[in-house]
């Protein structure tokens, strides 16, 4: 009994042991400690830092790391792999990469793989694989084009907001609040739109009555971008409004002929009535 004991016991020494050595062993690796990168967008070129550190117990030799860009939207500006013939245990180096994207990459995260190999000092080759991310961002580049119906003095239009995206990355929780001048807002003065898609539009429209042939197109836009960091876009613009006899010149707006409707009606009534009252004047004459 005491035998299997003592070996029981044997088995877990042996089994703890052997983890600890294991996680010595992943531990005791060269490293990447940080990686960092400028700004990167679709067809442009940016730098990756990375440092290595060398957490083993001993120098090594012919160190090599590379990316491998197989399969993947980048591309290396002079070279992937960086080598160095010494690394000092405990010691650190860093070193810089320059890649492209492609054209007509899709902001967001990517991996990027690398193989990582050096020699130790019993003169094995020990190899490491792995990878490390980098993000592609996008430029928000809005505009924003003004459209109205029925602008003219006293009438009832619309005034149309249209924002166009012209990046290459989303806009999300888009809102628009428009700032009257020259104009009366019918109903709310803002429009929440939500997401506008990259190389797409979406339109905020808002019922009017124009009061003056001076009026401005004041409008505050807020969203967030591809960061998720919300953004303010103030519009100022002067806009045309026409007078009712320049509106129905233009076509813009039909003439009101109620008027001369009423007044021919009314004509006509009296004509009638006055030829009533000559025919019966004339009939008693007659009679006479």
């Amino acid at each position: 009994m005491k035998k299997i004991k003592i070996n029981m016991r044997k088995k877990i020494i042996f089994i703890v042991i052997a983890l600890f050595l294991i996680s010595l062993n992943f531990v005791s690796a060269i490293t990447i400690t940080d990686v960092s990168q400028e700004e990167l967008f679709p067809g442009e070129t940016s730098i990756i830092n990375i440092d290595l550190k060398n957490n083993l117990n001993e120098d090594v030799e012919d160190v090599s790391f590379n990316l491998i860009f197989d399969n993947l939207p980048f591309i290396p500006i002079g070279g992937s792999e960086k080598s160095y013939d010494t690394f000092d245990e405990g010691k650190s180096k860093s070193f810089s990469l320059t890649i492209k994207s492609s054209q007509d990459v899709k902001p967001g995260d990517y991996s990027i793989p690398f193989s990582l190999s050096y020699v130790d000092s019993n003169g094995d080759v020990l190899k490491k694989s792995g990878s490390i991310g980098i993000t592609v961002g996008a430029k928000t580049e809005l505009t924003f084009d003004v459209e109205l119906k029925n602008n003219v003095v006293g009438e009832k239009g619309q005034v149309n907001l249209k924002l166009i995206n012209g990046g290459f990355g989303d806009i999300k929780f888009v809102n628009v609040k428009l700032i009257p001048e020259g104009f009366t807002i019918i109903g709310s003065d803002n429009d929440y739109i939500g997401t506008v898609d990259s190389d797409d539009f979406e339109s905020a429209t808002f019922d009017v009555i124009f009061k003056s042939e001076i009026a401005r197109i004041n409008a505050i836009v807020t969203y967030k971008d591809f960061y998720n960091i919300e953004q303010f876009e103030n519009i100022n613009r002067e806009v045309k409004v026409y007078s009712k006899n320049e509106g129905i010149e233009l076509g813009i707006i039909e003439k009101n002929n109620t008027l001369i409707y009423i007044i021919s009606v009314v004509g006509l009534i009296v004509l009638w009535i006055i030829y009533r009252i000559i025919k019966r004047k004339l009939k008693k004459k007659k009679k006479v």
